[in-house]
């Protein structure tokens, strides 16, 4: 792979990358910083990386990784009481994210490159590193939680 080709294959998926990111972390900003930090690490290593056809895959799984290590920095902060402006797209799709942020880890893993990001079955396995039957199990007990949870909270509107 080149320099140009990194480029222009990191440009295509950038969007995507950014979805993820801020379904990780819950923040514009920082989902900025991680999808630039992710291509920034993607481009100092690209010439190690076996297979072209895996570029996506290998770089979301970097962006992933960037992503946990913020949510562990982060863990370690104390909170403070000041709340930010949260703007009317943001609150139209608060329901569906606070019932993914309240599925277990694993589940969460799956469900966000799976249906937020538009990665394949195969894709998704291949960039959690976990097999394809453990993508599907994990994607269909992750849906049911999701349905009952959504369908607990229309019927308490």
């Amino acid at each position: 792979m080149t320099e140009a080709a990194f480029i222009t294959r990191s440009e295509r998926i950038k969007s995507r990358l950014y979805r993820t990111a801020v379904l990780y972390l819950d923040s514009d900003h920082a989902a900025l910083d991680a999808v630039d930090e992710a291509i920034y690490r993607g481009f100092r290593g690209y010439k190690k990386l076996r297979n072209e056809a895996f570029f996506e895959t290998w770089l979301t799984r970097i962006l992933i990784n960037l992503c946990k290590d913020e949510l562990k920095r982060r863990s370690r902060e104390i909170p403070t009481d000041s709340i930010p402006e949260v703007s009317q797209e943001y609150l139209d799709t608060l329901p569906l994210k606070q019932a993914v942020a309240a599925l277990p880890e694993e589940l969460r893993a799956v469900i966000i490159p799976r249906y937020f990001t538009g990665l394949t079955l195969e894709e998704t396995a291949e960039t959690l590193e976990i097999p394809r039957g453990t993508v599907s199990t994990r994607q269909k007990r992750a849906l049911a939680l999701l349905r009952l949870d959504l369908e607990e909270k229309e019927v308490a509107k």
